[in-house]
């Protein structure tokens, strides 16, 4: 893990499942790039697995998954239970798509970071992906 302070803050913004629509996931991408933040974009149809073995490698602050399929409610405890098992507790794992609100607390209180429906902000997203890796990676890193 790296805690420099003086390089940007990496995100990894991903699609998982047979969800094919990625407008979404490419505005976040290019917000979060205009805002300073380094992006990796992993494109669509990628599996759990898939997106934390390119976290891992590519030593990421934050995972962004846009979901839009209806499968929020397996996949991101899926993703949760491979961060945990790769040592990946320390990396921000948050998403938006169209989750109801009822899942998304539910989500939060498994570990999940805020979630983001579709009438977010660009600029609120980046916030607080900036906020959280400022407070729980930099200023906290793990040993």
């Amino acid at each position: 893990m790296s805690n420099n302070k003086q390089r940007p803050i990496r995100v990894l913004v991903a699609k998982v499942g047979l969800d094919g629509h990625d407008r979404g996931a490419k505005v976040i991408a290019t917000a979060l790039r205009d805002a300073g933040m380094e992006v990796i974009y992993t494109g669509l149809r990628q599996t759990p697995e898939m997106v934390v073995n390119a976290a891992l490698q590519e030593d990421v602050d934050a995972i962004g998954i846009s979901i839009l399929s209806g499968a929020h409610m397996t996949v991101f405890p899926k993703l949760l239970q491979l961060m945990k098992e790769k040592g990946l507790s320390d990396v921000l794992l948050t998403g938006g798509g169209i989750i109801p609100e009822e899942d998304m607390q539910q989500l939060n209180a498994s570990g999940v970071g805020k979630l983001f429906g579709p009438s977010a902000h660009t600029s609120e997203i980046a916030k607080y992906i900036r906020e959280w890796v400022e407070q729980n990676r930099w200023t906290n890193p793990k040993p």
